[in-house]
């Protein structure tokens, strides 16, 4: 079998004495489309934080392709082609659209097709071509994930992890980004892993799952072969 791209073996993540992430392991292979799901401070955020750079674990590690990236800088991970899409479509607000766009290709890798990789992104998001000059700041909420959303595709990723990019957005919005999310997959072959409390959105997007509880997996498998009883109890520890 080949090398999975993203490996995380027995993570674990604190604050102070406070254990958020506890013994997680997981993996995405290439092109595939993974859901990360579970309530609200069951620990998806801090384990793909970890995973990111955002923070350090305490023990365990992490493998994107055959490199331990386990602790590595931010910038570092990214350059390798791991990028994060946090929640709530941060951006550079007074800098303009494209500004924003082009501060993703900053990986030496991406930067020489830095012109190309623009187009495809306006290809996939027509209205930042029309806001381009436009203050980030400006737009909608939705419009700015889609500028999170293509500052991270500038960097030319092998894999994307998208943090609950639906929160706070109206429902046409939300069918909207996550159509899009479809099309970087199948056109690129762009691993995906998605963050995400919406259990039947998650699971019809993707091809695998992980439930986290309490900073643990608990759960995993095919989402189109899970048990809707069998999620529930996991999801809610009941």
């Amino acid at each position: 079998m080949s090398e999975p791209l993203l490996r995380i073996d027995d993570l674990s993540v604190g604050y102070g004495d406070f254990i958020a992430v506890d013994g997680a392991s997981l993996q995405v292979d290439e092109g595939q489309i993974v859901s990360l799901i579970g309530l609200n401070g069951a620990g998806k955020t801090t384990l793909t934080s970890a995973v990111t750079g955002l923070l350090k674990p305490t023990s365990g590690k992490v493998y994107f392709g055959a490199e331990d990236i386990t602790g590595m800088n931010t910038d570092k991970i990214v350059s390798k082609g791991l990028s994060l899409i946090p929640q709530g479509g941060r951006c550079f607000n007074r800098m303009s659209v494209q500004d924003n766009l082009l501060m993703g290709s900053f990986p030496r890798s991406a930067r020489k097709e830095a012109k190309e990789t623009l187009g495809h992104v306006y290809e996939l998001f027509p209205v930042l071509k029309e806001k381009m000059r436009d203050p980030a700041g400006s737009l909608s909420g939705g419009q700015r994930q889609m500028v999170a959303i293509g500052r991270a595709l500038m960097a030319r990723p092998k894999c994307l992890i998208f943090d609950e990019i639906s929160l706070g957005l109206s429902p046409a919005v939300i069918k909207d980004i996550y159509n899009r999310i479809q099309s970087i997959n199948e056109r690129d072959k762009t691993a995906i892993i998605l963050i995400e409390q919406d259990t039947r959105r998650a699971l019809k997007m993707s091809d695998s799952f992980f439930v986290m509880l309490k900073g643990k997996i608990v759960l995993s498998g095919k989402s189109a072969e899970v048990d809707a009883e069998t999620l529930k109890e996991a999801y809610f520890g009941i």
